[in-house]
């Protein structure tokens, strides 16, 4: 195969920022989730941030876990959408220069808004987002690539997609595809608001199951409609062959397919929840499709999502990715 994960989602910038509790009641955001809003709003609410933007950087739910994965050692494929525009362009080249492929290597770009995500972190490492789509939004079965599909051990799904009819259309086209060709399928939730506002939509993607799924805890419970880690994964074995739980600073729960594993947590002062998920299931997809056992990839994909949080932003160096390989894996 020529890709160990070809990856669907939605491509977006990321707007760091720190912020307090305070400032997200009086302007009635949500905390600790993802919620859509647009241009308008996220402008509005990035002008009254007094610290203004720390740190500008590609994001999305399922381009962090791709970069992941190709930082590690991976050969990753990214399908995604950005417009001819300054952070379009900013997009794209990060990909390049990490050797990521995409859909839009050799094609124009269209005109448009690249996706924007306000990300908001307050005091107690919780990252609360606002995300405006732009052309993302209409990210749909044009901009999949079955050939590189066709080429790859894992489709990676970005839970995201689901609240956009394009969006879940393509969702379901490409798991469709990689079902036929015997090409494995994973999954993840993405946010507890996916799943507590589209939870319908979701199953449907989900439909009689999915080779690895990937949620925290909130999720899982969201998901199965039950109130303990206990029920909630008897029912998860009923729609993904296997699956990870992660839990914070409670470690992780993974299920190979026949035994449960208790991944341990790495201590750390957390600083920046956001992309935690994210680099846990790269480095998780990365060891997995390179000869590692699930137990080996839990302990490698904790160690890697403790030290993102222990910084802002949702992605780690190369050198560091490299230094955590090397200490997990105890190679030279």
């Amino acid at each position: 195969m020529k890709y160990d994960v070809y990856a669907i989602g939605n491509a977006v910038v990321d707007y760091v920022t720190e912020t307090s509790n305070k400032f997200l009641e009086e302007h009635e955001i949500e905390k600790s989730v993802m919620t859509l809003v647009d241009e308008d709003r996220q402008m509005s609410v990035l002008a009254d941030i007094d610290s203004g933007v720390t740190k500008k950087e590609g994001g999305g739910s399922a381009a962090n876990t791709i970069v992941a994965a190709s930082m590690l050692g991976g050969k990753c494929f990214y399908s995604c959408k950005v417009a001819n525009d300054g952070d379009g362009h900013f997009f794209l080249k990060e990909l390049a220069d990490i050797g990521i492929d995409t859909n839009l290597n050799k094609k124009e770009l269209e005109p448009g808004i690249t996706g924007k995500v306000l990300i908001m972190v307050t005091p107690d490492s919780e990252r609360t987002m606002n995300t405006f789509l732009g052309i993302s939004s209409e990210f749909g079965v044009k901009e999949l690539d079955f050939e590189a599909l066709s080429n790859s051990r894992y489709l990676f799904i970005e839970g995201y997609l689901v609240a956009s009819d394009t969006g879940r259309k393509a969702m379901k086209e490409a798991k469709k595809y990689a079902e036929e060709n015997n090409i494995k399928v994973s999954l993840t939730f993405s946010d507890p608001s996916m799943v507590k506002y589209f939870r319908d939509e979701m199953e449907e993607v989900v439909g009689a199951s999915v080779d690895l799924l990937f949620c925290n805890e909130e999720e899982a419970l969201l998901f199965t409609k039950t109130d303990n880690l206990a029920d909630a994964r008897k029912e998860l074995k009923k729609i993904a062959k296997k699956f990870v739980i992660t839990q914070g600073k409670n470690g992780s729960l993974i299920y190979d397919g026949d035994t449960f594993i208790n991944i341990e947590p790495y201590e750390v002062s957390a600083v920046d929840s956001n992309g935690a998920g994210d680099m846990f299931s790269g480095a998780f997809l990365y060891a997995i499709t390179n000869n590692h056992t699930f137990a080996s990839a839990g302990k490698l994909a904790s160690k890697a999502s403790s030290v993102v949080v222990s910084k802002y932003g949702p992605r780690l160096t190369f050198s560091k990715l490299q230094e955590i390989k090397k200490e997990v894996f105890k190679t030279s």
